[in-house]
């Protein structure tokens, strides 16, 4: 005797693939971008129309609720809900999402039209419900470490069947995947803020050289939250020139860091007791550097700008394995400064060094940079200089400010590494001092 197949059930297997490929796709969509809203943003895009008609997006943000998402099949809707970002904040109330905001939930709401008072975060949420022609309505908690950092609202026609508890587990897994990663994001921006505040405290004021016409930008690497080698600097010597310096002390942590801010009081010190000229403070430095300090490899420029009594102002400088100054007149030509040239700080302290010169005439700028400017993954070197060159030329007459802002804008898009910039524009005048006539 044959015995019958069984009946074959309900195809749970082709649902339970498409809810993990579901599950993959948007684990992916949150972990492509530390920016926590876009990546909430294509969260809410991939759950329509795969789970919902709707799905709306709130952050809580201090007091006030901040909506920063509404996907829905038909666009035209989306637009007009979204409105201002910012809402009335969670209040003791019973409407749904205030409850999820103050940790309950998932809520499942059946039909979720309901008199609310004007004003209140219910009356958003009726006109929400009533411009999206909601019917099943489901509200999970986003949430990380046990507190409630947003929520996400799903939302069906009114002819749809209500959020199962398939759905609402699901849903509740997505809520706590987005509330991971939006906490993640934040770290990540503690961290980026913090380390940048660092990086910006260890880098000198420059404003006793009120008579220079000076300008300076530090600009973090936007990939990583470090803080870099990156420096500049600029004072004046007791008598005579005035001391200009930018370098990198090589790495991309706090260790980078602390040796940068060691090394630029180290080139102070030495600069002002000895009065030497560039290439001997460079000699000097290197020389503490490799006999008191950690500090191993070093890039730097060390120049000086000097009027003499008569003639035109002069610049010398010294360059230890760093990209070139760059000289922009005020008719636009623009030329690398290459001489000066010798290997980078830290190899030998014996390593000969000399200085460079150049006369410099006023309204003549002057850009000491680090390699982020024009450095790019692949690329050779001399694409960057050009680029540099062309630019700066046409920023010659510009404001300084904007000179160095529109250099940074222009030569930075997508770049991966920190960038300072130190630029001065050469006087007409020489500075009155207490000795000058």
């Amino acid at each position: 005797m044959s015995r019958r197949a069984p009946a074959a059930a309900p195809d749970s297997h082709g649902h339970a693939s498409t809810r993990l490929r579901l599950l993959a796709d948007i684990s992916f969509a949150l972990a492509s971008s530390l920016d926590a809203e876009e990546a909430l943003r294509r969260l809410s895009h991939r759950l329509v129309p795969q789970l919902a008609d709707a799905c709306v997006v709130d952050l809580v943000d201090g007091e006030r609720i901040r909506r920063i998402a509404v996907t829905h099949r038909d666009p035209d809707r989306a637009l007009r809900v979204m409105g201002p970002g910012l809402l009335p904040g969670p209040d003791d109330s019973a409407d749904p999402l205030a409850r999820v905001l103050r940790g309950a939930g998932p809520l499942a709401l059946a039909s979720p039209a309901r008199a609310a008072e004007p004003g209140s975060l219910e009356a958003v949420q009726q006109d929400l419900y009533r411009i999206l022609d909601a019917g099943p309505v489901l509200i999970v908690p986003m949430r990380a470490r046990r507190q409630v950092l947003g929520a996400l609202t799903l939302i069906r026609p009114p002819q749809a069947e209500p959020f199962d508890a398939e759905d609402q587990s699901l849903a509740s897994d997505l809520g706590h995947r987005a509330g991971l990663a939006l906490e993640n994001a934040q770290l990540y921006a503690f961290q980026q803020n913090t380390a940048e505040q660092l990086q910006r405290s260890l880098l000198p004021d420059l404003s006793g050289l009120d008579w220079l016409p000076l300008a300076a930008r530090y600009s973090p690497a936007r990939e990583r939250a470090e803080v870099g080698g990156d420096w500049y600097d600029a004072f004046p010597l007791p008598v005579g020139p005035t001391v200009l310096a930018i370098g990198d002390v090589i790495g991309h942590d706090l260790a980078a860091a602390v040796r940068m801010g060691q090394l630029r009081n180290m080139l102070r010190a030495l600069a002002y007791d000895s009065g030497d000229t560039p290439a001997g403070v460079m000699r000097r430095l290197d020389r503490v550097m490799q006999g008191l300090t950690s500090i191993e490899l070093v890039t730097a420029v060390i120049a000086q700008l000097q009027a003499p009594p008569a003639g035109p102002w002069t610049l010398t400088w010294t360059n230890a394995g760093h990209p070139p100054p760059l000289l922009t007149l005020p008719d636009g030509t623009a030329q690398l400064l290459e001489g000066g040239h010798a290997p980078i700080l830290g190899l030998d302290p014996a390593t000969p060094r000399t200085d460079a010169h150049i006369a410099v005439p006023p309204g003549a700028t002057v850009l000491l940079y680090t390699d982020g400017l024009i450095e790019r993954p692949g690329e050779d070197i001399g694409h960057g200089f050009t680029r540099l060159r062309q630019h700066a030329a046409n920023l010659a007459s510009a404001p300084l400010s904007v000179f160095c802002d529109e250099l940074l804008d222009r030569l930075t898009t997508g770049y991966q590494d920190d960038v300072a910039l130190l630029a001065f524009r050469v006087p007409h005048r020489a500075p009155v001092t207490p000795d000058s006539p």
